[in-house]
């Protein structure tokens, strides 16, 4: 049985307090404290406190460090670990008394992890053949090595932490984080020698000093990150409307995708569409089109202030909002708000547009497990959008897969179209021509079984007809090679995903093929290619057509591989049920390959000895 990550996480708590609370008691003594050195303990605690709201910035991201863990060190190298110990007991107790606002667990945490760290370092220091009360830039190694021991206590805690609180990802300690945390630790332990060399020469006056120089610093550093933001933002906003540009949003959404299937939280993305923008340009002209622009982009910006919305200009007069933590149906409800907000507020000239008001339609995608790339939310948002126009505009539409559906029409429209790609083969390799028709047909006739909506019947046929147009790119004499690749050549048609996936991507009405022809390689898994994709991280749709493609490929006359049966070709895709194939539709298959086909091969072999009989009769 196995504990809840809450009752880990009170334990691990428990655990790590007794042993700081436990080292403090073993390691500092109030009694042999003078009143000289109170009064110093308490100037130490007090610079503690001060630096601490003078932390050092640094770009780009509000990066910065304080000074507390300098102070420690000094303190200890020169006075030992009682008076370090000291100071850090009244420096959290009067940090407690001021913020209380904060936990008071979180207050004994820091406490107990500092004196977890700052035994660890002592004692490594003295280890290593440092000497207390001296500081000997002769020999640095004992330093060195003290903080070390500390920078370690101090990753190894807040691992536990993020782990036992389920904040932890993959990614939190990647190497860049570490490199950063260990270049400002190595500022840390050069600041604490320079502030131990101050209080060993003049030790009020050297405090003293320290502290303002610090803080001057902090100043500096706090103007530099000033000016280097304030040119980004020059460099990330849109001129015109005072929101986010294109770029800025772009790099926004891929690293809020990331962070959001990484911490698997909601993710919702919402595309905005001024409606009848063309009209009020045309009837008053493109400056006052221009303040129209400006005005909406004021709105959305006084809408999102106070949240974790990003508002952008997308282009033209589209607009884009991310919305972090937010599920599709908590993003409905603040936009179908907010677009109420928006007709009631007049602009001059609106009265003369259809709606009479300022008015906007928007599509709605959350993002879904699986999810490989933020293009996809951009693309079901955007197909959200123009179901919201269609729908006669000024309404917020979320993106579902029934509501989004080709016509018979078109599908038999963008049917042809990908025929004509596919025919390029029959001059190059007629293998992967037949090939392609063959998972086609598959896939027609499997999809009928499936519990699909119909966009997603259709999207999977297509896939099917046109997953390898990347092939066409690779050289005719690999193609066409008889007998084994060679290692670069194998390199080379591991490629035909990615040239594939940009030849569909050229055209935008095919954006949902993408998946199907960049991923139809990657495996259950995660053995596959081009990204190691594992499980549910694969779309849907993929690991059913890897399954359809396996399968033609096994049954198929090939130069350099035995041509497997039908019955070979179905116990081999069981076989790799749950490694290379999704087990769930594995099984479906295989069912509708023995009903659709081995039965009816059943059937042809029954009757021909049935024949055969009556011939001998």
């Amino acid at each position: 049985m196995f504990l809840k990550p809450k009752l880990y996480a009170k334990i691990y708590l428990t655990i790590v307090s007794f042993i700081g609370i436990f080292i403090f008691l073993v390691e500092s003594d109030f009694t042999t404290q003078s009143l000289e050195d109170w009064v110093f303990i308490y100037m130490l605690s007090a610079s503690i406190l001060l630096l601490s709201y003078f932390s050092i910035n640094l770009p780009p991201k509000d990066n910065s460090f304080s000074m507390d863990s300098a102070i420690y060190l000094a303190v200890m190298f020169l006075y030992g670990i009682d008076l370090a110990m000291n100071v850090l007991f009244i420096s959290i107790l009067i940090e407690s008394l001021y913020k209380r606002k904060m936990l008071w667990w979180k207050h004994l945490f820091n406490f107990s992890m500092y004196s977890i760290m700052i035994v660890g370092a002592y004692y490594s220091f003295l280890f290593s053949g440092g000497h207390i009360g001296e500081i000997n830039t002769q020999n640095l190694l004992p330093y060195m090595i003290s903080l070390v021991v500390y920078f370690s206590l101090n990753i190894c805690l807040m691992f536990l932490f993020f782990v036992f609180f389920d904040r932890i990802f993959k990614g939190t300690f990647d190497l860049g984080v570490l490199l950063e945390s260990a270049i400002g630790y190595s500022v840390t332990l050069l600041l604490s020698l320079v502030l131990a060399i101050l209080l060993n020469e003049k030790r009020y006056f050297g405090l003293f000093l320290f502290t303002v120089l610090v803080a001057i610093l902090s100043a500096v550093f706090r103007k530099f990150l000033y000016l280097y933001q304030e040119v980004s933002e020059r460099a990330n906003k849109d001129h015109l409307t005072g929101l986010y540009n294109h770029g800025y949003f772009k790099e926004m959404l891929n690293e809020q995708f990331r962070d959001a299937k990484k911490l698997k939280q909601p993710f919702t993305l919402a595309l905005l569409d001024l409606d009848d923008f063309k009209k009020y340009n045309d009837r008053n002209g493109h400056l006052q089109g221009d303040k129209l622009l400006q005005f909406f982009g004021e709105l959305l910006k006084k809408a999102v202030d106070g949240t974790d919305f990003v508002a952008a200009r997308y282009g033209g007069e589209e607009f884009a909002i991310l919305m972090p933590g937010t599920t599709k149906e908590e993003a409905f409800s603040f936009l179908d708000r907010l677009r109420k907000e928006i007709n009631d507020t007049y602009f001059s000239g609106v009265e003369h547009v259809p709606y009479r008001c300022l008015s906007f339609s928007c599509g709605i995608a959350e993002m879904e497990r699986s999810m490989y790339d933020s293009g996809e939310l951009i693309h079901k948002a955007d197909q959200a959008l123009y179901y919201a126009k269609a729908q006669g505009k000024n309404n917020v539409q979320i993106y579902e897969e029934h509501n989004i559906c080709f016509d018979e029409i078109k599908f038999k429209e963008n049917l042809d179209t990908l025929e004509q790609q596919v025919k390029f083969f029959l001059s190059k390799d007629v293998y992967t021509y037949r090939h392609s028709k063959r998972v086609f047909k598959y896939a027609s006739e499997f999809s009928k079984m499936l519990d699909l909506t119909d966009h997603e019947k259709q999207t999977l046929v297509l896939g099917a007809l046109i997953h390898d147009i990347g092939k066409i790119e690779v050289p005719r004499d690999i193609l066409n090679k008889e007998g084994k690749l060679e290692r670069h050549e194998w390199e080379i048609v591991k490629k035909h995903v990615t040239w594939g996936k940009e030849i569909i991507a050229a055209e935008k009405q095919f954006d949902d093929l993408i998946p199907l022809v960049e991923l139809h390689h990657e495996r259950y898994d995660g053995k596959g290619y081009p990204y190691g994709l594992k499980g549910e991280e694969i779309p849907k749709l993929v690991r059913i057509l890897c399954i359809i493609d396996s399968f033609d490929a096994m049954t198929t006359e090939r130069p350099y591989q035995r041509t497997k049966t039908f019955e070979e070709a179905v116990s081999e895709i069981m076989c790799c049920a749950g490694t290379q194939f999704d087990p769930f539709y594995a099984g479906l298959f295989t069912e509708f390959i023995r009903e659709k086909y081995l039965s009816r091969v059943q059937n042809q072999e029954q009757a021909e000895k049935y024949r055969d009989n009556e011939a001998v009769q």
